[in-house]
């Protein structure tokens, strides 16, 4: 039988032992989309509790955390108040660790072992009964830790936050500034409040819009015209990535009148249909689309997010707080001619397209196949297994519908998605998956033994690719 956790944890054969430990092992993590506060690694934060850093904590009366852990913990009965109230932190700890040991077969055992072993040098199964004991073990551990020492210990070479469109960047250029801290760290443009043309609060966000760029937006071209102002602000300060986040991906093509008509609309709180806002995603979204050409930014679209389906949490908690799922709508139709409309115009740039939905796969496999291009290796890319299906199933389920499809050696491999400053040992996680099926195939005969193509493939999956991608042309 073989130890919990040990060297070769994950790792079932010698061969991807050995291309695990003799390459993934030691290379250094380029995470291209992630929720890191750019605040806390300006300020070098440091944290008095780890339930603060691991589960919850309470900013301006709002818990922000791992709602990855909170659903988790609500499954195991665990009272909210131990989770996003105001219950002792050691008190939520020790709920967490009982959770924890009830989470068989379930990530985030194996995540937060790894991140118990890689940050804190603790080897020991966190269990209800010594969870007091490790508490206070792990709380004075993080007197000699800090934001800026976890990313270094963690060996992140590059890390793009998500960000406002309308922030200042103010953190990223004292960042930039600062020679002693030797992680990159770039902003990310998220788009997501001006796509969401049915929210209640859309007109209040293009007037915050038009304050920023000193514009007044009354019309479409005048949001195109202020949103690219903000898109070559970014660009100046290092932005090379852009994310967008759809529950349901529409697009219908409209005459520009038509869609400043249903723009006008959104700005007078009138009621849209699902028509109008598929016209309007169609401009806005041919319209970044042409602007990541236009600024060498890779677009990134995270699809099948099903957000707060529960309303009363909602209204308690707000967003991000562990009440979503999966959508099942069609996107593939609709995803199609948004590709096809910005190629015919020679402005489809570098893409990652991640969904939750395991189903959509082989579909949305076979569309970024018709839209491979020179000189490229991999323009389109099928994104790494996310949120829901970033376990050891759904790792390996997308990275074998890639190799299916594709070429698995273009992949450009893991992103954490987190606001954990611990989250980095889901590459770790992420790369011994990879070292295990690939010398699974091996060892069943399915491809040769070629160590130096094997090795190179690892450190292309890891890190090279990824480089290469969010390098600017």
């Amino acid at each position: 039988m073989k130890s919990f956790n040990d060297k070769d944890f994950m790792l079932q054969n010698e061969v991807g032992q050995k291309l695990y430990h003799e390459v993934a092992e030691s290379l250094p993590i380029f995470d291209f989309h992630c929720h890191l506060p750019i605040e806390e690694i300006y300020s070098d934060r440091t944290y008095d509790s780890i339930t603060d850093l691991w589960l919850v904590e309470k900013k301006n009366g709002k818990a922000f955390g791992d709602h990855y852990k909170w659903r988790l913990m609500r499954a195991n009965g665990v009272d909210e108040a131990y989770i996003t109230g105001d219950k002792d932190k050691k008190e939520k700890f020790v709920k967490w660790a009982d959770t924890l040991q009830n989470a068989f077969l379930n990530p985030l055992y194996h995540w937060s072992h790894l991140e118990l072993k890689q940050y804190f040098d603790i080897d020991e199964p966190l269990t209800s009964d010594n969870a007091e004991k490790i508490y206070d073990l792990l709380n004075e551990k993080l007197k000699s830790l800090s934001v800026r020492k976890l990313l270094v210990k963690a060996n992140v070479h590059t890390l793009y936050t998500t960000d406002d469109p309308l922030s200042d960047l103010h953190y990223h250029q004292l960042l930039r500034q600062d020679k002693s801290f030797k992680v990159v760290v770039n902003p990310a443009f998220r788009a997501d409040n001006f796509i969401k043309i049915y929210a209640p609060n859309f007109s209040e966000v293009i007037t915050a819009l038009g304050k920023v760029t000193n514009k007044e937006i009354t019309s479409i071209k005048d949001l195109e015209d202020a949103l690219d102002e903000r898109l070559a602000y970014f660009a100046e300060n290092g932005c090379l990535a852009f994310d967008v986040s759809f529950e349901d991906f529409l697009y219908q093509k409209a005459d520009i009148d038509e869609v400043d008509h249903i723009f006008k609309n959104a700005l007078n709180h009138e009621t849209l249909t699902k028509s109008d806002l598929a016209k309007y995603y169609a401009e806005i979204l041919h319209f970044f689309g042409k602007a990541c050409a236009k600024y060498h930014f890779v677009m990134q679209y995270h699809l099948k997010a099903l957000r707060n389906l529960n309303s009363r949490a909602f209204e308690t908690l707000g967003a991000d707080s562990g009440y979503d799922a999966i959508s099942d709508t069609d996107l593939i139709h609709d995803l199609t001619h948004c590709l096809d409309d910005l190629e015919k115009e020679n402005s489809l740039y570098k893409t990652i397209i991640y969904t939750l939905d395991p189903s959509d796969y082989e579909p949305l496999l076979a569309m970024c196949g018709s839209f491979q291009k020179a000189p490229y290796r991999g323009k389109i890319q099928f994104g790494a297994a996310w949120w829901f299906n970033d376990h050891r199933d759904g790792m390996e389920k997308q990275m074998r519908a890639l190799a299916n499809y594709s070429l698995l050696p273009h992949f450009v491999g893991m992103l954490t998605d987190s606001r954990s400053f611990l989250s980095y040992a889901r590459h770790d996680y992420f790369r011994r998956l990879l070292c295990n099926l690939i010398g699974k195939t091996v060892e069943d005969g399915e491809y040769p033994l070629n160590e130096e193509f094997l090795k190179k493939m690892v450190k292309k999956i890891s890190f090279d690719n990824a480089v290469e991608f969010f390098t600017k042309d």
